[in-house]
């Protein structure tokens, strides 16, 4: 053997160390040693889980201990840093997707028995026969009842992959006997626009529930039906609309804005700026526009609300909005389950993070935010809106604020004026929902002879809906308080026609029964006739005046969905 490769050998040795050398030199001095400390971290987690399965008394599930860790390690960074299973996951994305497979039902469940409440159009359940107000008993001939059926578990159960069967158990009203029907599932196209519409001659409305992968071609679509019916005027309504995807809301704000106007951005410790700008190819950048929001208005929300708001594009009226301004990024693990780990923050173009403090995942303080907002006011007086953040200015020079969400231009407050215990124990016991839903299953070929939302609310004025009711609510343990009644007996007749309504026609119908005498649809429709739909620069002698143009104490906000989708 010559001596070259008598030291080859050592040569590698050497090669190798100096290697290891060089790497930890860098890793220490360049990377915070942040590898190391990883390492160190990890192995300390994977040792605690190798001496748990090795040594203790009982046998354990390693892979269940993982599964309820994750969420606990995550809550401890942010409210918005979550670990989604492998089993949720699906249910998780649907949501914010174009379609899902499934049966196509929208469900409710009332005494542990699942409830037909809409059937989706031309969907396989229509077409296998499934009606509304079915009772869905057994799925492929297994007990599908009980105080162990819950959403996740019914969505489980119905929700399958494209052209798979299932067989349905029906209880059906009039009928004594139990009926099977099997159902092949299909494609369920989710929309993210549910109502589009004209408010009067002039004036055109769009509600978006959230932001999903086709939201902005369903806007494109609802504003071409308002151009045909010839509008001048814009109301988008954002409440109770949670966000989605952020690229969704970047390209409505893209359709309102004149061009290179700054609608949002990104910034995290780890992820450098990025800006995103319109590109002046917008085909409404100049319509008097008001943005509706509240409490339930979130994320992608307030980054539409916040863009046109800064932007002095449009007037926002409503309630502040949540204050989500978290970005988050999904990460998929090899066995199905993801996280979504908070990567950045949103700003609005003023440079406003309209992130609500927070201490980390676990603060209850920020849980229980709205209820605090709630008890100290802020729905029911502008004045009661505390802001955390600093003042910055819009693009005319307004003052708007940071610090937790979006404060509207126009504050509308929650009316209670005929609030009641008796109204409050009625909606929030689920003894109105289920009156509703019992009096639509019993008078439903009645209520078929109704073809629209007017005949509708007609025909159940004439019924003495409300009377009805408190005899109903009476024998199920909410005792009669006629004076009560009396006074909260519009918002009464208001909740029990819209959920009767919202069960027998499409949703939309119901979105403009509701509508018709709301205070912000009232106050935009006011601003646009006064030609005020675009706020101005302030005065110079009192550039901090209020933001606020009218101050009214009217109820606002639309009555939430129950059902669920499969």
């Amino acid at each position: 053997m010559n001596k070259q490769n008598r030291f080859s050998p050592l040569w590698l040795a050497l090669a190798a160390i100096v290697g290891i050398f060089i790497g930890t030199f860098y890793a220490n001095h360049f990377g915070g040693n942040r590898l190391s400390i990883i390492n160190s971290g990890t192995n300390k987690l994977n040792n605690l889980l190798h001496i748990v399965d090795d040594q203790y008394v009982d046998t354990v599930n390693v892979n269940d201990l993982v599964e309820k860790a994750m969420p606990t390690i995550l809550s401890e960074l942010d409210p918005h840093s979550v670990y989604i299973s492998a089993k949720d996951k699906q249910i998780a994305e649907d949501d914010l997707r174009g379609s899902f497979s499934g049966v196509g039902i929208e469900f409710t469940i009332r005494k542990d028995t699942l409830r037909v409440q809409r059937v989706i159009s031309n969907g396989p359940s229509e077409r296998a026969g499934v009606l509304v107000g079915d009772k869905i008993v057994e799925v492929d001939d297994s007990a599908f009842v009980g105080k162990s059926l819950t959403n996740e578990e019914a969505m489980h159960r119905l929700k399958g992959p494209k052209d798979t069967k299932v067989k349905l158990g029906i209880v059906r009203h009039g009928d004594k006997e139990l009926r099977h029907i099997t159902v092949t599932r299909g494609e369920i196209p989710m929309h993210s626009v549910n109502a589009v519409y004209m408010l009067d001659d002039e004036t055109g409305y769009i509600r978006i529930k959230n932001f999903g992968e086709n939201t902005y071609p369903e806007v494109l679509v609802g504003l071409a039906k308002l151009a045909q019916e010839g509008f001048k005027s814009l109301v988008i309504d954002l409440r109770g609309n949670t966000g989605g995807y952020l690229g969704s809301a970047v390209q409505i704000a893209n359709e309102l804005l004149p061009k290179n106007r700054l609608i949002v951005y990104t910034e995290g410790r780890h992820s450098p700026r990025q800006d995103f700008r319109s590109d002046g190819r917008g085909s409404y950048q100049q319509i008097p526009l008001v943005v509706l929001i509240d409490e339930g208005s979130a994320s992608a929300s307030e980054i539409l609300a916040g863009a046109i708001q800064d932007n002095d594009r449009g007037t926002i009226i409503g309630r502040r909005s949540f204050g989500k301004g978290l970005v988050q990024q999904p990460i998929e693990f090899n066995d199905g389950s993801m996280m979504r780990l908070t990567i950045a923050r949103y700003y609005t173009p003023a440079g406003r993070c309209i992130q609500k403090p927070y201490v980390n995942g676990q603060d209850k303080d920020y849980e229980e935010d709205l209820l605090m907002r709630y008890q100290h006011g802020e729905f029911f007086s502008q004045d009661s809106i505390k802001h955390t953040g600093p003042e910055y200015k819009t693009r005319n020079g307004r003052i708007v604020y940071g610090g937790g969400g979006i404060t509207p231009d126009i504050f509308v407050a929650e009316d209670t004026t005929n609030y009641t215990s008796y109204y409050k124990e009625a909606t929030m016991s689920g003894l109105a929902f289920q009156f509703a839903y019992d009096y639509t299953d019993d008078n439903r070929t009645e209520l078929l002879k109704q073809d629209n939302m007017k005949q509708m609310e007609q025909y159940l004025k004439r019924q003495n809906i409300v009377d009805k009711f408190a005899s109903y609510a009476d024998k199920n343990g909410l005792k009669r308080r006629n004076l009560m009644i009396q006074k909260s007996h519009k918002l009464l007749e208001t909740f029990l026609v819209s959920r009767i309504i919202y069960n027998m026609l499409d949703e939309q119908q119901w979105i403009e029964y509701l509508n018709a005498d709301d205070p912000a649809i009232l106050n935009a429709l006011q601003l646009f006739k006064a030609n005020d739909a675009f706020p101005k620069a302030p005065a110079e002698k009192d550039g901090k005046r209020a933001q606020t143009k009218i101050r009214r104490a009217h109820r606002c906000g639309l009555l939430t969905v129950s059902g669920n989708f499969c």
